[in-house]
């Protein structure tokens, strides 16, 4: 779900009517098209993971896949607030049960960080739960994630140096 749908040998694909080049993709690839292509010796595979948004936040399928696939989760896994009690021991609920959930979640691979913390937070708490929105019935919760971002782009940097040449001038 996390790991970006690309790269994949299209299982059962034996050909392709039409054949991109590199420079069709690249020109493709920038405006959302996520291309088939074939590739010798390595099969027929999905070159591509964007969406159509222009919203830099929103350009990778996975991405907008793992945020419907959190908020699917969490919806469906805090169904049992409904009704409880809105106060402190509620919030205290909250954030545990989702401070769970993400957790494992960054464990598999899912969230970007090299700790939790930098990988997710979940607020609920008086300062997003004023009298006034207990007062309208409502809890509020506030979870803010950092997703894996495929690297779609690898750049590697070769230099030729000669016997004379070192790395690390003195």
């Amino acid at each position: 779900m996390h790991k970006a749908p690309a790269n994949e040998v299209i299982r059962g694909a034996v050909d392709l009517e039409l054949r991109l080049s590199k420079g069709e993709q690249d020109i493709l690839n920038p405006i959302g098209v996520n291309c088939v292509r074939a590739f010798p010796g390595r099969g027929i595979r999905i070159w591509g993971a964007r969406t159509l948004s222009s919203d830099p936040a929103w350009r990778y399928l996975n991405v907008r896949r793992l945020f419907n696939y959190l908020e699917e989760s969490i919806l469906l896994g805090t169904q049992w607030v409904v009704f409880e009690p809105n106060d402190d021991r509620l919030w205290s609920s909250i954030r545990r049960n989702v401070t769970a959930f993400l957790q494992e979640e960054w464990r598999r691979g899912a969230l970007f960080g090299r700790t939790a913390e930098e990988a997710f937070y979940v607020k609920c708490d008086r300062d997003n739960n004023p009298q006034e929105s207990i007062d309208q019935g409502r809890v509020v919760c506030e979870i803010g994630v950092a997703p894996v971002k495929p690297a779609e782009f690898v750049v590697f940097r070769l230099a030729q140096f000669s016997d004379t040449t070192s790395l690390i001038d003195e």
